[in-house]
């Protein structure tokens, strides 16, 4: 496939080229930074590590909030956010969110959130508060959320998809015969389920799904995983390089070329998902504006969710 693998015996793989990051402190990226400090927020931007960090805040002025604190409940080995025992909920959250939302007038804002086992809804109620406060204060931005997988409590899920976010983002994160190894409690099946009732909750939402590669997963493997997010109705897809945080964390096992992305960029779009973004340092929330525009002009393509014109 002619991509860079890791030699027996190596314990590291010299980043290519192509990984390289452009870094950008300009006005919009600290003035972003700041904001987040002064009003206590988190953003998955920083406590995850994203390479993107720099382009979405400096260029693009876009950021994902991390509700729910920043400490998870869940120690998946790919993962760079803290793990513990979280604070209680601050439930004053979601109007700051709201209003940083409204600061930084954004036309699409993205929702994640740390893993919260220990809330009997896994934080649900929350995020489907911050998603009506951005709705009341900020009514012509989109919203995407990108919950864990809530223990696989459906009545939870409910709650979140009856708030109505405009994208439900769920992250398969890697094929189902590394998942075990990959992550912590979430299961290939219970995610790819996640998936398929918030669709069949409500049809007209679009769903999304993200996958990493170079943990030793297959080309094929790979395939495989797009048919199995189609196969559950997912529509937008994010294919990007899994990048070692820090020394306690998963080995990379490969690097993807550009080339290779693009190609399987291709191969998702012939399956019938209606975005897919795919390169090796895409993320989850990567141009996640874009994606949202994308959703909605494929649904006017078929016909759905179109205001029927007065009649004469």
């Amino acid at each position: 496939m002619g991509m860079t693998a890791c030699k027996p015996g190596n314990d590291y793989i010299r980043k290519p080229d192509w990984l390289k990051i452009k870094l950008n402190t300009n006005e919009n990226y600290m003035d972003l930074k700041k904001m987040m400090r002064e009003k206590g927020l988190h953003t998955v931007c920083e406590e995850a590590r994203c390479p993107n960090i720099h382009e979405c805040w400096g260029e693009r002025r876009t950021a994902t909030f991390m509700i729910l604190g920043a400490v998870c409940t869940r120690a998946c080995r790919f993962c760079a956010v803290k793990t513990g025992l979280p604070n209680e909920l601050d439930l004053a959250e979601p109007e700051r969110v709201a209003d940083s939302v409204a600061l930084m007038n954004l036309k699409h804002a993205v929702i994640t959130m740390v893993a919260r086992d220990d809330q009997r809804d896994g934080g649900a109620g929350v995020m489907a508060e911050t998603i009506r406060a951005i709705r009341r204060k900020n009514p012509f931005t989109t919203v995407e959320v990108l919950p864990s997988d809530l223990a696989g409590d459906f009545d939870s899920l409910k709650t979140l998809m009856d708030a109505k976010p405009d994208i439900l983002n769920h992250n398969i994160e890697t094929v189902r015969s590394l998942t075990k190894r990959v992550r912590a409690r979430a299961t290939y099946d219970r995610s790819l389920e996640f998936l398929r009732r918030a669709k069949e909750m409500q049809p007209d939402i679009p769903t999304k799904s993200s996958l990493m590669l170079g943990l030793g997963e297959t080309w094929e493997e790979i395939i495989e995983t797009m048919d199995d997010l189609r196969a559950n109705d997912v529509d937008i897809m994010t294919i990007g390089q899994y990048l070692q945080p820090t020394k306690k964390h998963l080995k990379v096992q490969k690097y993807y070329t550009p080339q290779e992305f693009g190609e399987l960029r291709k191969i998702a779009m012939t399956k019938g998902f209606s975005h897919c973004e795919a390169g090796p340092l895409v993320r989850s929330s990567y141009h996640a504006d874009e994606q949202v525009n994308s959703a909605a002009r494929e649904r006017q393509k078929r016909g759905e969710g179109l205001v029927p014109a007065p009649q004469a």
